[in-house]
């Protein structure tokens, strides 16, 4: 079936705004998602025309796609918005996905690997970087043909690097951008990729109109890298900032957009009812008139959650007067289970938990309250009893647990933060600041904060909160779309 070209409007990522569950008897039941890209698409309305264009992740989302055909999944399951999800066969994604993008692009722009053993790129990976092609492929594919006549496209993430230099060849006459939600390499470590891999990547994006990044940090270290591998030529700013790369006779402009957090939906959210609930249950687990210290992480490599879980303990050790006095609320939710890594990573989350509570804890108090079901409504509860929030990952695009915890707040709350995450970017001068690497350094920055007087805390949490709301998810969409439609 042919698709008529008529978007004027085009949003692609991995993920879409809704999924399904396949049933035994082979319904089909939709949950629709949420976060910035479906708030983006709601402000500019269903009105507007605007396709989003997606892959099946799962049984039910193939099923979902395949009943479809080459047409948009049923309104009535997305909200109103017209959505395209592609049946990429189940061999191709899972390569492209896990083998290329979560495995290797994800691990070089988080610095994860450990070099003296990995990474390997070897004929296996070489069949799964023709993976990695042929799903970008499917997407231009699709992009090309969804498109009206000068369309605009936003193109999102890691996943699709390649698709803004594959639309060009099919469709010059889009405005086409792509978006990083991830840090970007500096170029020593960003060469750790195979040659021709590492210039397709940035040859993918460089054919896009605009490539924007959360912070100036990362789109300087793409432009590096585009200058270190490519030979292309750095356009500076006044203020010496890279703002567009010059390559092959074009020029893609540089943006940064920080994505901040919803205030208004947070606020409203974490009164309901079940975060009540939840809050009571952690006030109980906790005991009366201990602080907090809360984090709420996926486990995930880049997290860190061992190291805060070190540090934790070392305040234990060094500051015995916090005995009995503090409590780690930790969450860490398990996170890509089908990778190996992955699995070791949340076990040994769970068994250095165990440790600290053997070694530390006493028969009315337990050191550690590590919960690992993920559960949105008991993270809210968490952030608004947070005496102090430790945000310590080794390396992250933004972070918005950084911004979401003082916005909803109850009393006051002390942001332990990396200098690695995105989020130090706006929220460092109010932070307490820490190397990641540094455990004994993360230590005493877990002390200092404990230590802050209340009325410091509020003044601090007023000025994170503002910073972190700054660009919520909807003007975050808008301000990207309006800068690729203005040229």
């Amino acid at each position: 079936m042919a698709v008529e070209r008529s978007a004027p409007i085009l949003v692609a990522s991995n993920r879409g705004p809704v999924s399904y569950a396949l049933g035994e008897d082979g319904s089909l039941t939709p949950k629709r998602g949420g976060g910035g890209l479906v708030s983006g698409l709601s402000a500019i309305g269903p009105d507007a025309g605007a396709v989003w264009v997606c892959a099946a992740l799962g049984d039910g989302d193939r099923e979902a796609a395949r009943r479809a055909g080459a047409g948009h999944l049923d309104a009535d399951h997305t909200g109103g918005q017209q959505v395209r999800m592609l049946d990429i066969a189940p061999d191709v994604f899972a390569a492209a996905y896990n083998g290329v993008a979560n495995s290797v692009l994800w691990f070089v722009h988080h610095l994860l690997y450990q070099t003296p053993v990995e990474p390997v790129f070897d004929a296996e990976f070489r069949a799964q970087w023709a993976a990695y092609e042929a799903y970008n492929a499917a997407f231009a594919d699709a992009l090309a043909q969804e498109a009206a006549e000068g369309a605009v496209v936003l193109v999102q993430d890691y996943h699709l690097a390649l698709v803004p230099g594959l639309l060009r060849a099919r469709r010059p006459d889009l405005r086409i951008g792509h978006f990083s939600h991830t840090p970007w390499a500096p170029p020593d470590y960003y060469r750790l990729l195979p040659d021709d891999v590492a210039a397709g990547v940035l040859r993918g994006i460089l054919g896009g109109d605009r490539a924007a990044f959360l912070t100036g940090r990362w789109a300087a270290a793409f432009a590096d890298c585009c200058a270190a591998v490519l030979g292309a030529e750095v356009v500076r700013a006044d203020d010496g900032s890279a703002a567009a790369v010059r390559f092959h006779g074009r020029e893609t402009h540089l943006g940064v957009h920080g994505l901040g957090a919803d205030a208004g939906f947070l606020r409203e959210r974490s009164r309901a009812a079940d975060v009540d609930e939840r809050l009571a249950a952690l006030r109980e687990q906790i005991g009366p008139g201990r602080k907090t210290i809360v984090r709420v992480d996926r486990t995930e490599l880049s997290k860190n959650i061992v190291r805060g879980l070190l540090a934790y303990r070392r305040l234990l050790e060094t500051h015995p007067e916090w005995r009995e006095r503090v409590v780690h609320v930790a969450f860490a939710y398990p996170s890509r289970q089908d990778l190996t890594v992955y699995r070791d990573y949340t076990e040994r989350v769970r068994v250095l938990a165990e440790e600290i509570n053997t070694e530390y804890g006493t028969e009315g108090w337990q050191p550690v309250a590590l919960h690992v079901k993920d559960d949105f409504a008991r993270s809210l509860a968490a952030y608004r009893l947070a005496d102090v929030a430790l945000v310590n990952p080794i390396r992250d695009g933004m972070n918005l647990v950084a911004k979401e915890v003082p916005v909803v707040s109850e009393r006051g709350c002390v942001l332990v933060l990396s200098r690695e995450a995105g989020a130090y970017e706006e929220l460092g001068a109010d932070a307490v600041t820490v190397n990641p690497y540094d455990v004994e350094g993360t230590a005493r920055a877990l002390d200092e904060a404990l230590r802050t007087p209340d009325a410091e805390r509020t003044d601090r949490t007023k000025r994170l909160a503002a910073a972190a709301t700054a660009l919520p998810p909807r003007d975050w969409f808008l301000t990207q779309l309006r800068a690729l439609q203005a040229g």
